[in-house]
């Protein structure tokens, strides 16, 4: 079980392991961080554990591993944080820069939210509950990213792009991390 989660001046998690994705770039100069935005993942679909998001987010998946797979082996994507089952915490990318997980999308407004957010993905699926464990690194790390930096909302990918995602999913127990987001000035 992680103990309390830093963020440092770089931008890095002291609780994660890192794993660096290539799929990031700089956020423009006048983005302010301050949205969280949550997803849920699972390669192939509703199959959990091994290293195929991973694999994803560093341009490593083999198409041939799964039917599945090529149709997304091409894709060039990574989110900041991902959350495994047991609870584990993976980071991709500096919350400094701008990872590539909300794709076109608009929050308050305000398009491409890549530019002003940082994604956590949870590993799950639209059609299974998510582990107790999963909810208290969630919420460690939130708590973590508030102290850090200017947050005002905390949205699932659902709410950023209506038309095109379903995830976090209707498993997704919003109230399990409800403590964690009373002092933001918009919620979901």
């Amino acid at each position: 079980m992680l103990s309390s989660i830093l963020i440092n001046d770089a931008g890095f998690a002291n609780q994660a392991k890192e794993i660096l994705s290539p799929n990031f770039d700089n956020r423009p100069n006048n983005s302010n961080i301050n949205l969280i935005v949550i997803h849920n993942i699972s390669l192939p679909p509703r199959i959990y554990g091994g290293n195929n998001i991973i694999d994803l987010f560093t341009n490593k998946l083999n198409p041939d591993d799964h039917e599945y797979f090529k149709s997304i082996s091409d894709l060039k994507v990574s989110s900041h944080f991902l959350i495994r089952r047991d609870g584990s915490l993976i980071q991709f990318v500096s919350c400094l820069d701008r990872a590539w997980h909300a794709g076109e999308s608009t929050w308050n407004q305000v398009n491409n939210c890549n530019d002003f957010s940082i994604g956590i993905e949870l590993e799950g699926s639209d059609y299974d509950i998510f582990e107790s464990e999963q909810y208290r690194c969630l919420e460690k790390l939130i708590q973590s990213i508030l102290k850090k930096y200017p947050i005002e909302a905390i949205a699932g990918h659902s709410d950023i792009a209506p038309s095109r995602k379903t995830d976090p999913g209707p498993y997704f127990d919003w109230e399990k991390i409800e403590s964690c987001t009373e002092q933001l000035i918009y919620k979901r």
